[in-house]
């Protein structure tokens, strides 16, 4: 055969590339399916290995590492994990396995589905436990007890009718990451700022040993110290156990005043973080024809943007907890808190919890500005002068985006 005889032609050519194509694909698909059948490792099997490692969220720090750039880009933080120590015994999901690797996966495995087998059967929301009043001997705390299950009730009928809630939306360890634990007192705190959390913080750290007083902690031992535990850096058997055994509290306030309050400590204040993160960005997109230096350093904003910020559904810069909704802070229509205190009545509603869960009788709740100890306390009054620069429709829609806030812990709408 000559050589030009060798020569395919273009049809044959075509032919040939097909079936070596066809016969490579069935051969990848092949090897693709041998391949999950020799590695068969299923979602909840991955979940459970991770759980074990006990792997605490930890929410991303800004360059300077302070703690206070806690966005919740997307309603969500973001977060970073890395290895706790909080894993105590009574925590642990499973006791020590002895035998090869994979019997141990496998006792590992079976455990942490048997806790998430508990979790998706809890009944949510929790119930509602009825105080421990046995250390409560004087007659002085009678109208703050009244009051107290009033609110109680009202927060459970509240979630009943406007919650909407009978399972959790929200992952687990997003749920109870505003939660901090004294493991001692058995007590569960849900943090809410500009409603007395950094004074709350100061409480905790004294009944659990850390310092002797109140007074003699400083505001960036509070907030940057690392000193308290939060829930969602227990295991799920952690969670699971406190939850359903301490006492669960929350501390909560007018949320227009709430929502002045941060805007002053924030904005009216220098702040190497607030100002070129949301300074920056709310000037950019809700002032026109800023000046370079606003744009260069996000100072000077005002209230009238700031909430134009907060109602726009396509913010430039995400939520911060500052002003998020309590609602989505401590998920109250799912986890029910045992003491429901108010800003409005906080050192009565505070000291009166000290001592049901049995707290030292020298410790008082302190009653001192944490910032800015000089300016105004932010009150009705001073809510009223932010306001001026708002129009009627304005107050009206940041009612509407705080409305669950409003109606589950019985606020009214004086500033409408």
């Amino acid at each position: 055969m000559q050589p030009s005889e060798m020569v395919m032609n273009p049809k044959q050519v075509f032919l040939s590339v097909l079936i070596f194509g066809v016969a490579g694909l069935l051969l990848f698909m092949y090897l693709q399916v041998w391949i999950e059948e020799q590695h068969t490792v299923t979602r909840e099997q991955i979940r459970g290995h991770i759980t074990n490692q006990n792997l605490k969220f930890h929410i991303t720090e800004d360059p300077k590492g302070k703690k206070e750039n806690l966005l919740l880009n997307s309603e969500r933080p973001m977060r970073v994990l890395t290895k706790t120590s909080h894993s105590q015994g009574e925590d642990r999901v499973l006791g020590k396995t002895t035998g090869p690797p994979t019997i141990k996966l496998i006792a590992k495995h079976q455990g942490t589905r048997t806790v998430f087998k508990k979790f998706s059967e809890m009944k949510w929301p929790l119930d509602i436990h009825p105080l421990n009043k046995s250390l409560i001997k004087d007659n002085k705390w009678k109208e703050t007890d009244v009051a107290q299950e009033k609110r109680r009730s009202f927060l459970q009928e509240s979630c009943k009718k406007y919650g909407g809630v009978s399972r959790p939306q929200s992952h687990l360890f997003h749920m109870v990451s505003r939660i901090y634990v004294e493991d001692k007192h058995k007590i569960l705190y849900c943090e809410v700022p500009k409603a007395g959390c950094s004074n709350w913080k100061r409480i905790l750290m004294v009944l659990s040993g850390l310092a002797s007083s109140a007074y003699n902690i400083s505001h960036d031992a509070v907030h940057y110290g690392k000193h308290l535990k939060k829930l969602d850096s227990f295991d799920l058997k952690g969670i699971y156990t406190r939850l359903n055994t301490y006492t669960k509290a929350v501390f909560v306030r007018d949320p227009m005043e709430r929502l002045v309050s941060a805007f002053r400590d924030k904005f009216e204040h220098p702040n190497s973080y607030y100002h070129p993160v949301f300074g920056k960005a709310i000037i950019k997109k809700y002032r026109p024809n800023a000046c370079e230096e606003a744009l260069n350093n996000g100072s000077g904003v005002k209230f009238k943007e700031f909430v134009h910020y907060l109602l726009d559904s396509h913010r430039p810069v995400g939520m911060d907890i500052h002003w998020e909704k309590v609602s989505k802070l401590c998920y109250p229509c799912l986890i029910n808190y045992d003491f429901v205190g108010k800003f409005e009545t906080l050192e009565e509603d505070a000291n009166y919890f000290l001592q049901l869960i049995g707290a030292p009788k020298e410790l008082k709740f302190p009653n001192f500005k944490d910032r800015h100890s000089s300016d105004e306390r932010t009150n009705a009054q001073v809510v009223r002068q932010y306001l001026k620069d708002l129009t009627r429709a304005e107050r009206q829609l940041i009612y509407d985006f705080y409305d669950l806030d409003y109606l589950i812990f019985n606020y009214t709408t004086p500033f409408l």
